[in-house]
């Protein structure tokens, strides 16, 4: 052994960890065990660790399970790892074993070996222990989808629910700017009746408050904490109280409220179905947004041979090789991300499905793609409305010019002279290259003031017979 290591002992025998090192044995051999991808686990995750610790510290003492000289330099291990201060020791590939117990571990020797540190002893002297005193009461299978829980529920809180917000306010403020500007509608990609842009704009602002409504609605279950079940959900070798007690500590330290101890642990523990549901809504606003930035990509092209009926800020040259070209880019950045957050689901569903008995092994993974979805969701909602919503512009022009040359008008002409005739002069129009409405006055029957009256664009929009 050279000065530049250390040995630590676990159940399984001695290991050699860099004399630097908080972590211990456990970790170590974790870290050997699992070269896999160099992804570690979320900063978001590793601070909900560290509050459990840090809560489960403070009960511990109450309970007489480790002194009160041990809680506190626990506390203030769990502090700085909460912190961030200790993130370079959490060294654990987020591909390991399935139940999150080698990072569990990681974060028991860290806050020991600080914590022993802290009352004065050797790195690896265990005068605070990694299992009887940091862990205590406590097992990786309900610490680990505990924090995972905490961490998914802190960060829709503290971004995603604001980000929606914030795009749902910005889709709304256009809504209401673009009220009386009438374009054509389309569907099947096809000339439509008209529709005005603002009602366009007030579907998107839907899509995106139901997509916060789901997010609101999995959280009530991602609330339900696996705490307290120990291995397999009996409790074993938790402290009578202790889960309540943790559980109140946590609501101090996170400001959430909503935390509570799961109705039944044998669910808790052995499914991850609030996970799986969670990412399901997850999965539903990135398809909306792909919608929204589609339809925004759509309506903005050109700027000369395509539809052009708004204008999307131009914020960065579009082209290595053709001047002046100008791309929707920020759009395609929405979109590329919901396809991220579709796939990450993907994953999170075989995750949640393959559960065995007391216990699903597939949490690290689920995990990750969960709070990487949430970060990228959250992300692109400030985004998506500071560079790109905020300051698109109606081309109002160009939106009338293209709905009087759509045929389609002609269908609130079928109340006053059926559907066969109209469909008549519609076809005729497109094959003289005449505008709708000259054909019409010239052989509906109708007088001009009727014509004029029944194709009136703005009328069209607020439903009814004409």
């Amino acid at each position: 052994m050279s000065d530049d290591f250390r040995t630590e002992r676990d159940s399984m025998g001695e290991m050699q960890v860099p004399a630097s090192a908080y972590y211990g044995a456990q970790t170590q051999r974790a870290a050997e065990n699992f070269p896999i991808s160099g992804i570690r686990i979320p900063r978001a995750l590793i601070k909900a660790l560290g509050q459990i610790k840090a809560a489960a510290a403070v009960v511990n003492e109450a309970k007489e399970v480790i002194t009160a000289e041990q809680a506190d330099a626990i506390g203030r291990a769990a502090q700085e790892v909460i912190d961030g201060d200790l993130d370079e020791h959490f060294v654990v590939d987020v591909y390991q074993t399935g139940s999150g117990t080698s990072s569990n571990m990681n974060t028991n020797e860290v806050i020991a070996n600080r914590a022993t540190e802290v009352l004065g002893g050797d790195l690896g002297s265990k005068l605070v222990h990694p299992n009887d005193h940091v862990n205590a009461g406590q097992s990786s299978n309900d610490v680990f989808p505990t924090a995972v829980h905490v961490a998914a529920y802190q960060a829709c809180a503290d971004d995603l629910l604001p980000g929606l917000d914030h795009l749902q306010s910005a889709l709304e403020e256009k809504a209401t700017a673009f009220a009386d500007i009438v374009k054509s509608g389309r569907t099947h990609l096809m000339d439509a009746v008209p529709v005005t842009l603002g009602q366009e704009f007030s579907g998107y602002a839907r899509q995106i408050a139901l997509g916060r409504a789901r997010v609101e609605a999995a959280l009530e279950r991602v609330a339900e904490l696996p705490l307290g079940g120990t291995a397999v959900g009996t409790g074993l070798n938790a402290p009578e109280g202790m889960t309540e007690g943790v559980i109140t500590e946590l609501r101090s330290l996170t400001g959430l409220d909503a935390l509570r101890e799961a109705d039944n642990h044998f669910e808790a523990q052995g499914a991850r179905d609030a996970l799986v549901e969670l990412s399901g809504a997850l999965k539903v606003s990135a398809v909306s947004r792909t919608k929204i930035a589609n339809d925004l990509r759509w309506m903005g092209s050109g700027p000369r041979t395509g539809l052009m009926e708004i204008r999307l800020p131009e914020i960065q040259p579009g082209s290595s090789i053709m001047p002046a070209k100008v791309n929707p880019v920020i759009p395609e950045s929405v979109t590329q991300v919901a396809a991220q957050v579709i796939g990450n689901d993907a994953a999170v569903t075989v995750g949640g499905l393959s559960g065995n008995f007391e216990l699903n092994v597939y949490i690290p993974m689920m995990a990750r793609n969960v709070l990487e979805s949430i970060s990228l969701l959250a992300n692109t909602c400030r985004n998506f409305v500071d560079k790109c919503i905020d300051g698109i512009e109606a081309n109002e022009g160009r939106a009338t010019e293209l709905v009087e040359k759509n045929l389609s008008t002609v269908t609130a002409l079928v109340p006053a002279i059926g559907y066969d005739k109209s469909a008549k002069l519609a076809k005729q129009a497109l094959e003289e290259d005449r505008p709708l409405r000259e054909v019409v006055k010239a052989e509906s029957g109708l007088s001009e003031d009727e014509v004029d009256r029944i194709l009136d664009m703005k009328r069209m929009t607020e439903g009814g017979v004409l």
